[in-house]
C-alpha cells in the first residue's frame, strides 16, 4: 500500500467503493486522513464497512469541511451529467479527484525523480502495460505495474529512487489526475469510445491528451502517429517546442520508431536501425500488437533497458489474459479469447490476424456498432450473435456473412465449436472479440472471457495451449 499522506489530519470524502475506492479509501486512513466514503450499492457499503473504512451518506454531510471528493472512475464527472455526489461536491466548491491524483501527490514528495510510465489509448493500453512492466523486470527492473489494468495504483508499493510505476490510465482517470506527470507518457491511438462519458470525441481526445501534456522536461512523450487525432496531438506538442517520440507501424519515420518487415525499426536523423524482431512471438501477433511493442520498447529505451534486453522480453511475454489468448485446440480448431474488445476497433484487430473464422460477438453495443468491420466480413465463416447488440448486429452482417443469434455465450460456444470442426479450413478458429461492453451478461469483461474459457475447456475432446 501506498500511505496518502497529503490530507493528514483534514477530511475527505470517497465516493465509488470498488476495487480501486476501497484502496484510496485505506491509503488515506493509512496516511492519517479523516474518511468517509459512500457507494449507491448497499453490499459495497457493508464491504467498506467490514474494512473499517467509516461510511455515511453524502447528503448529510457538511460539504464546507470535506477537503477533497476521491471519485472512482466508474462515477460520472461530466456527462451525460456530474453524478449527484460530483455535484453536491462542485456546490461547496471542493475538489474533485481520483487514486492517480493521490499516487502524484505521493510521489513528488517521496521520489520525485522516480521512474513513472504512464499508459493510455483507446485500443492496446493493457497490452502495452503488461509488456513494458514485463521488459523491466526482465531487465531487472523493479517494476511495479497498476492501475486500470487491474491492480489499484495504491495497492502497489511506495514510489522510491530505481522503483518503475507503469501505469495504465483509462480517460476517465486522467480526467481526475490534475497534476499528472509521468517521466514517460505513451498515448498509442485514439478511435471513437465512450463518448457517452465526454459528450464527443473532441472533449475525448483532449482528456487523452493530458497525460502526455504533463511529461516535463526531460522525460519521453510517446505518441502513436497511425491516427489523426495522435498525429495532431503530436504536431501541436511539436509545435509548443517540446519533443515527441513518434510511433508508426504503417509508414516509415525520419525520427522515431516504426515497424518494417516485423522488425521494430530506431530512426534518427534520416538514419534506421534495428532495434528487435516480432516475427514468430505468437502473443504479439498483429499489426496492432506490433503498435503495442514499438510503444512498449520505446519506453523501455527510455528507461534506459538494453536493445538486446528488449529482444529477450519480447519472445518471453505471455501476453495479457483475454486479449487475443490463444485458449486451445479441439483438433485443428483453434480458440481465441478476446473478451477484452469491447469495441469495433478493438475487434477489428483480431478480425486482421485470422482468415477462417466462425465470430461469437454482442453485449451491450457501443456507438457505430459494428459497421466499420465491413472490411473483415470475408474472413468471417459465420456469426454467432449474443446479448442486447444481437438483433442489430444481425442487421448489420444480413445477408454478407452467414450469422445465428444464439443469444448466451454458452450456446454460441456450442454451436460455434460444431461448425468449426467441420470446416475444410487449415486452421478454423472460433473467436470471441465481442465488440462490445460485457454489462448486459457479465459484470465486466474478465468475467466474460473466464466464462468462454471455461466452456471452451469442457468441449470433449480440447487441448489447452
Amino acid at each position: 500500500m501506498i500511505p496518502v499522506t497529503t490530507f493528514a489530519g483534514k477530511k475527505v470524502a470517497v465516493f465509488g467503493l470498488g476495487g480501486s475506492g476501497l484502496a484510496s479509501a485505506s491509503a488515506l486512513l493509512a496516511g492519517g486522513a479523516d474518511v468517509v466514503a459512500f457507494d449507491d450499492d448497499a453490499q459495497s457499503v457493508a464491504k467498506a464497512n467490514a474494512a473499517g473504512i467509516p461510511t455515511a451518506d453524502f447528503r448529510d454531510l457538511d460539504w464546507s469541511r470535506i477537503a477533497a471528493l476521491v471519485l472512482a472512475p466508474g462515477v460520472p464527472l461530466t456527462h451525460p451529467a456530474p453524478h449527484r455526489v460530483v455535484a453536491l461536491a462542485q456546490r461547496a466548491g471542493v475538489e474533485v479527484i481520483g487514486d492517480i491524483e493521490l499516487f502524484c501527490s505521493e510521489r513528488a514528495r517521496l521520489a520525485p525523480a522516480a521512474p513513472f510510465v504512464a499508459i493510455t489509448g483507446t485500443n492496446g493500453k493493457s497490452t502495452t502495460s503488461a509488456l513494458l512492466a514485463h521488459l523491466a523486470a526482465s531487465a531487472g527492473l523493479d517494476a511495479q505495474l497498476g492501475g486500470n489494468i487491474g491492480t489499484a495504483i495504491l495497492s502497489l508499493l511506495p514510489p522510491r529512487a530505481g522503483r518503475l510505476h507503469v501505469i495504465e490510465c483509462s480517460s476517465y482517470q486522467i480526467d481526475l489526475a490534475p497534476t499528472l506527470d509521468p517521466s514517460v507518457g505513451i498515448l498509442i491511438n485514439l478511435s471513437e469510445d465512450h463518448l457517452d462519458r465526454h459528450g464527443s470525441m473532441a472533449h475525448y481526445a483532449a482528456v487523452k491528451a493530458r497525460l502526455i501534456a504533463g511529461v516535463p522536461d526531460g522525460g519521453a512523450a510517446i505518441v502513436g502517429v497511425d491516427d489523426e487525432w495522435c498525429r495532431d496531438i503530436a504536431d501541436r506538442r511539436d509545435r509548443s517546442g517540446k519533443r515527441t517520440l513518434r510511433i508508426s507501424v504503417q509508414r516509415q519515420l525520419s525520427e522515431g520508431l516504426y515497424v518494417e518487415a516485423g522488425r521494430i525499426m530506431r530512426a534518427a536523423e534520416g538514419r534506421a536501425a534495428p532495434i528487435a524482431e516480432l516475427g514468430g512471438i505468437g502473443s504479439l501477433r498483429g499489426l496492432h500488437n506490433a503498435q503495442n511493442a514499438a510503444c512498449a520498447a520505446a519506453a523501455a529505451l527510455a528507461l534506459g533497458v538494453p536493445a538486446a534486453a528488449i529482444q529477450a522480453g519480447l519472445r518471453s511475454f505471455p501476453g495479457l489474459a483475454h486479449r487475443m489468448e490463444e485458449v486451445g485446440r479441439r483438433g485443428s480448431v483453434l480458440f481465441v479469447n478476446d473478451s477484452k474488445a469491447t469495441n469495433a476497433d478493438s475487434t477489428a484487430q483480431a478480425l486482421a490476424c485470422f482468415g477462417d473464422i466462425f465470430w461469437i460477438a454482442g453485449g451491450r453495443a457501443k456507438s457505430g456498432g459494428i459497421e466499420s468491420l465491413r472490411r473483415f466480413f470475408p474472413r468471417i465463416r459465420k456469426a454467432y450473435l449474443i446479448g442486447e447488440a444481437a438483433e442489430e448486429f444481425a442487421a448489420t452482417l444480413g445477408a454478407d456473412v452467414p450469422h445465428e443469434i444464439a443469444g448466451t455465450l454458452d450456446k454460441a460456444v456450442a454451436i460455434a465449436a460444431r461448425d468449426a470442426e467441420t470446416s475444410p479450413a487449415r486452421e478454423p478458429v472460433v473467436l470471441l472479440s465481442p465488440a462490445s461492453a460485457s454489462f448486459d451478461q457479465y459484470r465486466n469483461f474478465e468475467v466474460r472471457g473466464d466464462a468462454f474459457r471455461d466452456l471452451v475447456r469442457k468441449l470433449p475432446g480440447f487441448t489447452a495451449k
